[in-house]
């Protein structure tokens, strides 16, 4: 069985719990609407993805 031969300091094992952050998601003009929405996503405003409707938007 696997056991940890010494303790590991607080630093060390903080530098691991370290990494952790959260990023912002990427967001792209819509080129029909102008409005932001998720990069390879139909937009949620006007429903157009690669210069075709895809879902029709009321």
């Amino acid at each position: 069985m696997a056991v940890p031969k010494r303790k590991m300091s607080k630093a060390r094992r903080d530098k691991r719990r370290a990494n952790w952050k959260l990023e912002a998601p990427t967001l792209v003009s819509c080129p029909q609407c102008h409005e932001p929405k998720m990069p390879h996503h139909v937009c949620t405003e006007c429903g157009y993805y690669d210069g075709k409707e895809v879902i029709s938007a009321e």
